[in-house]
């Protein structure tokens, strides 16, 4: 069983395990000028329902499993995810390999900015899949609510997490019809996870980071940007750490959006 984050070097001594399903969700020029051996792309606008105001739920199930027909998924398959951003679509990817309730997965640190900044082995030719008939089942645990927001914000055990950045969060800056943030919520920018000096792999002093902003592992946190994609790290973050932790899909497009959720701002 490979680690829940494996390194670049552990991911190329198994390239060629036969249950290890490679998934890349790099934007389509990475994957075309380069990929990891052997891995399938996954377009972003995949995992997300696409549907606004809220375009980052989680999609239909029909659709979900298309996508994991299309890619060759089993439950017997062990799943490597990387992008080539820090790791939000990868986390996403996580989140949604939570939700369908499959536990055998890896999130490649650093993704493609570490195994081409370690000059590892790169394939042009695209691999195809061999399409599998795909059940899928949705989990609720890992997903969040905006029920379940206001049933939990007031408790002293639960920690809301904005992934945003700072200017987000304090409403100067507007992706929705109303700016500012949850009330209560806690602003811990996902790039900050992120060592710039070490190709974006997440940063070696997590816990302590993560203690020093008020997450910590007994709360209960849920994450959320505005649109899931990059509390798909931290959502990774939480987990990687062993917190309890869910991803809320709706995220600031949707309640920044609806008129009877509360609102504060700096």
């Amino acid at each position: 069983m490979l680690p829940l984050l494996i390194d670049t070097p552990s991911l190329q001594s198994h390239l060629n395990d036969e249950n290890l399903l490679i998934v890349d969700l790099c934007h389509d020029e990475n994957y075309n000028q380069g990929h990891i051996p052997g891995a399938i792309h996954v377009s972003p606008s995949e995992l997300v329902a696409g549907i606004p105001p809220a375009a980052g739920r989680l999609p239909s199930l029909e659709k979900l499993e298309q996508l994991f027909s299309r890619i060759g998924y089993t439950d017997k398959k062990h799943l490597v995810v990387y992008d080539d951003e820090g790791g939000g679509w990868a986390g996403r990817f996580i989140w949604t390999l939570d939700v369908i309730g499959h536990g055998s997965a890896s999130l490649l640190d650093g993704g493609l900015i570490a195994w081409r900044g370690e000059n590892r082995p790169l394939q042009t030719e695209q691999p195809i899949a061999q399409a599998s008939s795909v059940k899928l089942t949705i989990h609720r645990e890992p997903i969040a609510e905006i029920a379940d927001i206001l049933d939990k914000m007031q408790q002293d055990n639960t920690v809301i997490w904005d992934a945003r950045s700072p200017e987000e969060f304090a409403g100067v800056t507007k992706y929705a019809a109303r700016g500012g943030h949850i009330p209560g919520a806690i602003n811990l920018d996902w790039q900050m996870l992120m060592d710039r000096e070490n190709h974006l792999c997440l940063r070696k002093d997590l816990h302590s980071l993560l203690h020093l902003h008020g997450i910590s592992a007994d709360k209960h946190v849920i994450t959320h940007c505005q649109s899931h994609h990059r509390s798909g790290l931290t959502y990774f973050a939480g987990k990687y750490l062993g917190y309890s932790i869910q991803g809320y899909h709706g995220s600031w497009s949707e309640w920044g959006n609806d008129a009877t959720t509360p609102v504060e701002s700096i």
